[in-house]
């Protein structure tokens, strides 16, 4: 089981202190997302209450929906929605560290500059806006790299090396453009199969050589209820199976829907930690 992270993360003047693993709560304001969303700001609001009382470090926004087969709505739609969402947010919690989940470089800056955001969180990497890179670094924001493109490669140790490669790459680019906080979100759910998410799981540990606090996300994805047969709403017991793996593998931040679930395996992980001092 890996040691205390020596890893910090300046979110807006806010020192994210990674010593002991942190939990992103997500908040969805996408009607199209693959599980549980919340509309109009009252829902929103509480969530965002629940969320931070039961321990989230960030807030994760996001009003675009990216699960497999979806369409992503306009720039317009996204914005409206993300205005409605971090409204709700910030009026329920000003200070609160907040990561908006985007792939537009304008709704990065207009999240950034209207209400404050301290993260972008990617998907895409930087492939699906040539301008996101370029404004992250120019706002000063950490951000989160996440890997999404297929991997051909079968064995364990090539299949890792080209993750290792793609994002190794990538985030010597983004520290060159001026990123000074650069996240590894390995990608679980995009673009590889089931067996590979898998394989991604039992050798997490690889990409500690990188040298970067890496975010896991695998809450309620079809990792878990396509290997079980059940649904994305039954998911969450594969899920805190899923946290428990990734905390002893070494994960920094796990991007949670229950939050006081994965708060509890970060507690349970940390206490039998410290019994083997």
């Amino acid at each position: 089981m890996s040691s205390a992270s020596p890893y910090t993360i300046n979110a807006g003047g806010q020192l994210l202190e990674l010593h002991a693993p942190i939990v992103m709560g997500i908040l969805n304001a996408s009607p199209d997302s693959f599980y549980r969303h919340h509309e109009g700001a009252a829902s929103m609001r509480r969530h965002t209450a629940r969320m931070l009382a039961e321990g989230a470090a960030v807030i994760d926004v996001g009003a675009c929906s990216t699960r497999p087969g979806s369409t992503p709505v306009s720039l317009e739609e996204e914005t409206r929605l993300l205005r409605t969402a971090l409204e709700a947010v910030r009026q329920e919690a000003p200070e609160a560290i907040v990561s908006v989940d985007t792939f537009r470089s304008q709704v990065a800056r207009m999240s950034a500059e209207e209400y404050g955001v301290q993260i972008v969180n990617d998907i895409s990497g930087g492939s699906m806006d040539d301008g996101m890179w370029r404004t992250v670094a120019e706002l000063g924001l950490p951000y989160v790299l996440t890997h999404n493109a297929p991997v051909s490669e079968t064995s364990d140790d090539a299949f890792m090396a080209s993750l290792l490669r793609d994002l190794g790459s990538k985030a010597e680019r983004l520290h060159d453009m001026g990123v000074c906080d650069v996240i590894l979100d390995p990608g679980f759910g995009f673009g590889k199969t089931l067996t590979q998410n898998y394989a991604l799981m039992r050798n997490l540990h690889v990409l500690h050589e990188l040298g970067l606090p890496l975010l896991v996300g695998i809450s309620h994805k079809s990792m878990i209820h396509r290997l079980l047969g059940t649904t994305p709403e039954e998911a969450l017991n594969g899920t805190t199976v899923l946290h428990t793996v990734a905390l002893q593998k070494g994960a920094h931040i796990l991007r949670a829907h229950e939050v006081r679930e994965a708060t509890e395996c970060i507690k349970i992980t940390n206490a039998i930690r410290e019994c083997q001092k």
